[in-house]
């Protein structure tokens, strides 16, 4: 087990720098801070998405990815460290394949929404882009262990599967983009 806080605030921050798992510290705004503070980020939005009602094995996938992602943003903070492996990507791979088996082929865009959870889960898909953007520009300056940007692109695809999951749980639908919409009349 790791370092227990005893004392939340440190003041060690307090000259814009941050410290890495290493021990080393660097600035608050660089791109390693970054990328483990947006994985961070996209681990809380799937803690929002969990609050709402959903199937069950929706559910038990998304609480595994929570735990991925907190080993995800150890890694990227401690420079060399390597926690996601070739196994978490096949995994998510599974999961992807299996809730996409029974949904329609895609024919048209979606809109992010069709219910709360819906909604949310596009949320997480988006910030999970970030994420992987984010690791793109970090690999340009630093080495990043192999297996964090494609975990974050299938959990991308993952999430935008889940999301039409749960557009449709309980009769719902998704909302599907309309290219011939009439433009908004402004009198």
């Amino acid at each position: 087990m790791g370092n227990r806080l005893s004392k939340i605030y440190t003041r060690t921050g307090d000259d814009g720098t941050t410290g890495l798992g290493d021990g080393s510290r660097t600035d608050k705004d660089g791109m390693r801070v970054s990328a483990y503070g947006t994985t961070d980020e996209l681990n809380s939005v799937i803690g929002m998405l969990l609050t709402h009602n959903m199937p069950d094995d929706v559910r038990v996938v998304l609480d595994e990815i929570q735990h991925h992602l907190f080993d995800l943003g150890g890694e990227l903070c401690i420079p060399g460290h390597q926690a996601i492996t070739e196994q978490h990507v096949t995994w998510l791979e599974q999961r992807l394949d299996k809730f996409n088996e029974d949904l329609p082929p895609l024919k048209d865009f979606i809109l992010p929404g069709g219910s709360p959870a819906a909604a949310t889960c596009h949320l997480g898909r988006t910030v999970c882009r970030r994420a992987e953007r984010i690791i793109v520009s970090l690999q340009r300056v630093e080495t990043v262990p192999p297996y964090s940007m494609k975990y974050l692109n299938r959990l991308s695809d993952l999430l935008f599967v889940i999301a039409r999951v749960l557009a449709r749980a309980d009769g719902g639908k998704e909302v599907l983009w309309e290219k011939a919409k009439a433009p908004l009349q402004l009198d």
